[in-house]
């Protein structure tokens, strides 16, 4: 656990959930309460834009002038938020106006005592590790973060896919199936686990590797640590790949997906007395009667 603390706690930089103009009245009453701890409230433009004619900042400016970013929303809209504010290392809290919640832990209704206590010192701040990636074509390299997942699959439901993979530049598996969940420890409790993945500690340094409905029964999940560079290639067919469920890229054979983890963690902001374990009794309903 970080000992870690926000420098000073004045300005908060607000996304809300996108195309969810009934959240207005919910954002109001949660920027009344941040302004009646003396914190400013600032929205990005795009919120601002959904909600009508209320001033806004653009995301890199929200990012910049912020000490930390909310998330009013669900986990998709906290996921989405921290890997585009990646590059500005600001600790991001979500505060959770959608269902799951494994991410966005602060409800409504708590959002004065996680007030109370942030300005008080009494939160933690949590280092979630990204991943830092790359698609290598003939025209270049793209780039980009995931926090929860990068997954490979296939273009149509007709293929099947062929991945070949290797470790620090030795090849170790050739993946045939649906696809492949590359995942955080934090994203584990997303895709990879619907895919039968394992569930892993979200501070872990490590990569979760999940064949989807693999061609070979022998084929099974496969934890590496972080520090290792892992290399994708499908021979002869073209792939997705999809970056937390959210930005896709098309990748032709011949070229190569390069998955590293990232030097800087993910910042999460949590209540102090937040549990995991707690979190995973309730929301995966582990210990109920049958």
């Amino acid at each position: 656990m970080s000992d870690e603390k926000l420098s000073q706690v004045k300005v908060a930089g607000f996304i809300v959930k996108p195309d969810a103009p009934e959240l207005f009245s919910i954002y109001n009453s949660i920027k009344e309460q941040f302004e009646a701890h003396n914190i400013k409230v600032f929205l990005v433009d795009y919120s601002a834009n959904m909600f009508g004619d209320l001033e806004g900042l653009s995301f890199s400016d929200l990012c910049e002038k912020s000490d930390f970013l909310v998330s009013l929303g669900g986990d998709g809209t906290l996921l989405s938020l921290v890997r585009n504010s990646y590059g500005f290392h600001k600790p991001v809290v979500g505060i959770n106006a959608g269902t799951l919640g494994f991410l966005a832990d602060v409800r409504i209704e708590e959002v004065d005592t996680f007030l109370d206590n942030l300005l008080i010192g009494n939160y933690r701040i949590d280092d979630r590790m990204m991943i830092d990636g790359y698609i290598q074509t003939a025209d270049g390299r793209r780039k980009f973060h995931a926090f929860n997942d990068v997954v490979i699959t296939r273009p149509s439901i007709s293929h099947m896919v062929k991945i070949d993979a290797s470790v620090d530049g030795e090849w170790f598996n050739t993946y045939r199936g649906d696809g492949l969940i590359i995942a955080t420890p934090t994203g584990s409790t997303a895709y990879n686990l619907a895919a039968g993945g394992p569930v892993m500690y979200p501070l872990t340094q490590a990569f979760i590797m999940t064949p989807i409905a693999a061609h070979s029964l022998t084929q099974r999940p496969m934890v590496l640590p972080s520090n290792f560079t892992i290399a994708f290639s499908s021979p002869n067919d073209k792939v997705v790949v999809m970056v937390d469920g959210q930005d896709n890229y098309e990748m032709n054979a011949g070229d190569v997906l390069v998955i590293n983890g990232a030097q800087i963690g993910a910042k999460l902001l949590h209540k102090k007395e937040r549990n995991y374990f707690s979190v995973l009794r309730e929301k995966l309903h582990w210990g109920d009667d049958e």
